[in-house]
């Protein structure tokens, strides 16, 4: 047996399973912590024996196993007695329940996203929580998203971890009293993960690459689960509007293409009558919602499609709109953009310089915004100063050629 083989196997059974046996693992004895080292020493084993015994026809269902004893080994040999003897009955009862033929791993990727929303966890590491837990993201790589600090984050997790654990938060969907709060969470979960997976297809990693078409695959599972919901119809109906125009982000020779000037030829156009279709579900609930408008965005702009580009002001009203609903900063940025495409540059950077200067320092999309429009207004030398933050603040390397030859045109 190859060790690349043994390597793809693993790797592939991280990228589609992780968060699946995380949760599994997790649903008993709610340590995240615990049954994350148990899944580590899991695929470190798998690293170890598959070369010589072979790629089991279940990876999934022999990592579980492996990781399932890791954790009984682990309580056997602990000091710490108190619980320790229900939480072994508990493991026995998990390791029983596998016995009966159990190829077949669950999805339990939702349950543990509605785990991490609990009220009991810091609003503020809700979100990374999710995207470590169910998607195995680490804090270095989503702390740019989350516009915090590597170390910040890393703390909030882990602290959040130790709160589901000391508070025994019960890994099950919540009451329908307390269903809309911890839904919007969960929602902003699954869009962190998208974007996430969005911002990065020029990555080389498989794992980020393969976080757009999980984020989807878990909101129609959710949509499934909750259809009476309208939000997560306009979640899904917002990513699939995005997902539409994938292939025309890059032209031929690789270089990024911003919306407004991409062949709507190259969208999708199965995925964009899927959003459409979603989006009009949701509108029919009759409950509006900040997913929903957002979805209602991207469906103007793909208008263009038959001919018909949105008239400026509507979107102007559509941003102002969302923010009544939801403010951030994301679409404070959009709102000046499109209040500079209707009516003028100057309008645009009056509402760019109206948002505090501390929660725009490190946001690309602002200072990328920010020398377009001053560029646009006859403003070089600032145009480039801003330019030049764009470029410093973006890690596609795609995005930074396209600023760079913004520049150079000043």
């Amino acid at each position: 047996m190859s060790d690349p083989a043994v390597h793809w196997a693993a790797e592939r059974a991280a990228r589609e399973s992780y968060g699946r046996l995380l949760a599994i693992l997790s649903a008993r004895t709610h340590d995240i912590t615990a049954s994350e080292d148990a899944l580590a020493d899991a695929f470190s084993r798998a690293l170890e024996r598959w070369p010589a015994d072979g790629i089991p026809a279940e990876p999934d269902a022999w990592l579980l196993s492996v990781a399932r004893h890791r954790k009984l080994d682990a309580w056997r040999h602990s000091r710490v007695q108190d619980q320790a003897t229900q939480t072994l009955l508990l493991l026995a009862g998990e390791m029983d329940d596998a016995a009966d033929g159990s190829g077949a791993i669950p999805d339990e990727r939702l349950r543990l996203l509605f785990v991490c929303a609990h009220p009991a966890v810091d609003a503020p590491a809700r979100a990374p929580l999710m995207l470590q837990t169910v998607l195995g993201l680490d804090a270095a790589r989503m702390a740019g998203a989350f516009l915090t600090a590597p170390s910040t984050l890393g703390q909030r997790l882990v602290r959040a971890k130790a709160r589901i654990r000391a508070a025994g938060i019960p890994f099950e969907y919540p009451q329908a009293r307390d269903l809309p709060q911890r839904l919007q969470d969960v929602l902003d979960g699954i869009y962190a993960a998208y974007g996430t997976g969005w911002d990065d297809i020029d990555g080389a990693d498989a794992l980020p690459r393969g976080l757009t078409t999980e984020a989807i695959d878990l909101c129609r599972i959710l949509c499934g689960l909750m259809p009476t919901e309208p939000e997560p119809l306009g979640l899904l109906a917002l990513m699939l509007f995005c997902e539409a125009r994938m292939p025309a982000r890059r032209s031929d020779t690789g270089a990024y293409v911003p919306l407004d000037q991409q062949d709507p030829l190259r969208w999708n156009p199965d995925l964009l009558a899927e959003a459409e279709l979603c989006l009009r579900r949701a509108s029919e609930m009759k409950s509006l919602g900040a997913y929903q408008l957002e979805a209602a965005i991207q469906s103007a702009h793909c208008e263009r499609r038959v001919g018909a580009p949105v008239p400026p002001e509507a979107l102007v009203s559509l941003y102002e709109g969302l923010l009544a609903l939801r403010t951030s900063i994301g679409a404070q940025v959009s709102l000046a953009c499109a209040l500079a495409n209707a009516r003028g540059p100057e309008i645009g950077l009056r509402a760019l310089e109206a948002i505090p200067a501390q929660d725009v320092a490190n946001y690309q999309p602002y200072w990328a915004a920010r020398a377009h429009l001053l560029a646009a207004g006859g403003a070089r030398s600032a145009a480039r100063q801003a330019f030049d933050r764009a470029i410093g603040l973006s890690s596609n390397a795609a995005v930074r050629a396209y600023l760079h030859a913004m520049s150079d045109r000043l």
